[in-house]
Formats: structure tokens, C-alpha cells, sequence
């Protein structure tokens, strides 16, 4: 029988797949990826291994659908607060703030994507697609934001596109130092610190 629109096959494996994403972000963030085994994450979600199987082919591809669920909630999380702030402003400062304080609350785990990410970018053939992709959707919201910042005078004339691109980047460098231990501040002075340096550059 459907449930609110599914069958509950369909049901059983969102449920299954979200028990295996939590019990690899987990293992991986404790072991790293190189060191963790597909056995590891199907103790960690109390399954066999063949279960583990059923839904991914390899520990690669369970690290990347891990990065996706993260990806995923991340872009979720920036659109519903950017739905809620109108000026321009507000809506930079909320773009920041959830990226930083969001990879913050997880520093293990996306240790491992940020490594990945980094190889990915120099080897582009080892990055799935979809991740590149949801990398650059982040930044095409970012811009869109920045167009209408533009328009309504709040923001001055800028090449919106790789203003895009260059503030996130400078937001994952931030996440990088906070990642690997070598920023000292702590996290809301780094989230200040980047929305100060940006909007001083940018604001009309």
C-alpha cells in the first residue's frame, strides 16, 4: 500500500539507504576512507554485508552517495534559509554562515571531502559528475543572489559569475583551516571575518 505517495518498498529502501549514509559518514569520519571496509559500515548500521551490496557496488560508491546525502541536506538547508531573508545582505551573511557552521558540526567526515575534492578538481575523471555538479549549483545560487543584489542596487557592478565562484572558494578555504586545525578563532569570528571581507568588497 502507498505510503503519503510511496510503496512501502519504496519506503523500506530510503529507510535502509539513510541507515547505511549515517553508519558511513560515521565510519569514515572515525577511520578514514583508505582504512575503512564495507564491513565496517555494515556493522556500524547493524546489517550483513551482502545488504550493504544490495544498494552500492563498492566503498567508493558509498563514500560518494555519503557526500551526496551531505551535499544534499547542505543545499537544502542554504535554500530554505535564502526563501527566508530579503535583503541582499542578509541573504550573503545566511549563504556563509550555513556553509561554514555546517561543515563545522562534521570536521571528520568532510575532512575526507575536501581531500576528495581537491583530487577530484586535478583529476577530474575520479569526481562523479553529480558532485561537480552540486558544487557548481551552490555557486549558481550564490549568483543569483548577487544579480539581484545588483538590480536592486544594493550590490555594485561585478562580474557576478566568478564572484560567485571566488567567494566560494574563499568560504571552502576557511572550512579548510577550520577542518585541518590551523585556524585558532573561533567559528563565528570566521564566519564574521569572511562576510566583512565580502561584503566590503562587493556592496555599492
Amino acid at each position: 500500500m502507498p505510503i503519503l505517495g510511496k510503496t512501502r518498498k519504496e519506503v523500506i529502501k530510503e529507510f535502509r539507504t539513510a541507515e547505511l549514509m549515517g553508519a558511513a559518514r560515521k565510519v569514515f569520519a572515525e577511520k578514514g576512507f583508505h582504512a575503512s571496509t564495507v564491513d565496517d559500515i555494515a556493522t556500524a548500521a547493524g546489517v550483513s554485508k551482502g545488504t550493504v551490496y544490495l544498494y552500492y557496488k563498492s566503498k567508493q560508491d558509498i563514500y560518494w552517495a555519503a557526500l551526496k546525502h551531505g551535499l544534499t541536506e547542505l543545499h537544502a538547508e542554504i535554500q530554505a534559509r535564502l526563501a527566508s531573508e530579503e535583503a541582499p545582505e542578509n541573504k550573503i551573511r545566511a549563504f556563509i554562515e550555513i556553509k561554514i557552521q555546517y561543515f563545522e558540526a562534521d570536521r571528520d567526515f568532510f575532512r575526507i571531502y575536501f581531500s576528495e575534492l581537491g583530487s577530484g578538481f586535478t583529476h577530474p575523471d575520479q569526481m562523479p559528475h553529480y558532485i561537480e555538479e552540486m558544487y557548481l549549483e551552490q555557486a549558481r545560487t550564490l549568483e543569483a543572489v548577487l544579480q539581484r543584489g545588483i538590480q536592486c542596487g544594493a550590490i555594485r557592478e561585478i562580474r557576478t559569475d566568478t564572484a560567485a565562484v571566488a567567494i566560494s572558494d574563499l568560504i571552502r578555504g576557511i572550512i579548510v583551516q577550520r577542518v585541518l586545525g590551523w585556524s585558532k578563532k573561533d567559528v563565528e569570528s570566521d564566519i564574521n571575518f569572511v562576510i566583512d571581507l565580502v561584503w566590503r568588497g562587493i556592496a555599492a
